[in-house]
């Protein structure tokens, strides 16, 4: 809780009040440090937690690989993802592919990241992810179509192909997206977030208008965030 509120000091002295740890205390810390880059810092927990006399699960090897990813560990993330069946006996499932395909796009190397990502659809969402950082277009359109063939009725291809399209300026192509995706009868899940200002807790869904058409100073702050958006490659399909 600590860690994914920003407060990462209070999540390390949590777990170091924990008297006796276990493999459950020791995943934790590990995703909380690599959710915070920490990755030098989560695989030093992880040795820790080996000299302990624990023996590491799937959830842990989730929570290296992440942390290697968020970290820029390219060569530690494969080490890891091999010692889970070389050493420990482990048997990698789809969320650790995701988690190579994004430690790799990440890194760089889209064709690798691709040759992991195969026809797994939430390996695909990272591939897609790894080709909005790089500007990788083609490539991007390439495994959005894969998607949909795979599961045509599945809105997240067109999302984040569309943002790949606004990250590189084609405004038509992730417009053509957008019209696409009515057609089909598809939408994006409304997000939604919330903000305490004087002990009063207010929430925002996206796509609502109603707050925005009686107050005219937000909607005019809305507006100037919607241009830098677009000036920045940012897309809010």
């Amino acid at each position: 809780m600590y860690a994914k509120c920003g407060d990462l000091d209070s999540s390390i002295m949590a777990f170091d009040d924990i008297y006796k740890k276990d493999v459950v205390s020791f995943n934790t810390m590990v995703f909380a440090l690599g959710l915070h880059g920490r990755g030098n810092q989560a695989l030093q927990l992880y040795e820790d937690m080996l000299e302990s006399g624990l023996k590491p699960d799937k959830l842990t090897f989730i929570g290296l690989l992440m942390s290697c990813s968020h970290s820029g560990m390219v060569e530690k993330g494969r080490m890891l993802f091999d010692s889970m069946s070389s050493v420990h006996s482990l048997s990698y499932d789809v969320d650790h592919v995701a988690c190579m395909v994004d430690l790799l796009g990440r890194a760089g190397y889209l064709s690798e990241a691709r040759d992991w990502a195969s026809n797994m659809i939430s390996s695909c969402e990272a591939l897609l992810g790894a080709c909005s950082v790089h500007g990788e277009v083609a490539m991007a359109a390439s495994v959005g179509e894969g998607m949909k063939s795979v599961q045509p009725g599945n809105e997240t291809s067109y999302v984040l192909q569309s943002n790949v399209y606004c990250a590189s300026g084609q405004w038509e192509q992730a417009e053509l997206l957008r019209k696409a995706m009515a057609e089909e009868g598809l939408k994006k899940p409304p997000g939604c977030s919330w903000i305490e200002v004087g002990n009063k807790l207010t929430s925002f869904v996206a796509g609502n208008c109603q707050a925005v058409s009686c107050n005219g100073e937000l909607r005019e702050t809305l507006y100037s965030l919607e241009n830098e958006m677009r000036n920045f490659g940012r897309c809010w399909l």
